[in-house]
């Protein structure tokens, strides 16, 4: 990775797992400018995910796209915004467990999180069951 400040070749000081969200946190200095600054590392889920909703429809994971329905549907809490994303986080974390060489149906997704909001809040999960059936849809 090169400097965000002067183009120059950086080197990794500290890096550090992170289980919960899948991610690299590293530390880096800039070998020219001596510059430091943190990095975040994820997979590109969108590339490496892709959801199945029937035989012949299958598209890349977004996870915009599940947070916005998982925002939706706690829009009655006064943190709606930390708890989604921490939502998000949670589900996207059972979602990658759950799928099958990099592929998952959207029924499984829903199941996640229609599970997952139960644990968390019950008025979410039923919006969230009224937009998104929890049923399993044949292919």
């Amino acid at each position: 990775m090169v400097c965000i400040y002067c183009g120059s070749v950086t080197q990794v000081g500290n890096s550090r797992l992170q289980k919960r969200v899948n991610s690299v946190w590293r530390r880096r200095a800039c070998t020219s400018c001596k510059a430091i600054f943190t990095t975040i590392e994820q997979a590109d889920l969108s590339s490496t995910l892709i959801v199945k909703h029937n035989e012949r429809l299958m598209e890349p994971f977004e996870r915009d796209k599940l947070f916005v329905c998982i925002y939706e549907s706690c829009r009655h809490r006064a943190n709606a915004l930390t708890d989604a994303t921490s939502l998000v986080l949670t589900a996207t974390s059972e979602i990658l467990k759950t799928s099958e060489g990099g592929v998952i149906h959207r029924y499984e997704i829903t199941r996640i999180v229609h599970r997952m909001l139960c644990n968390f809040d019950a008025a979410a999960a039923n919006v969230y069951a009224a937009y998104h059936p929890i049923k399993k849809t044949t292919d």
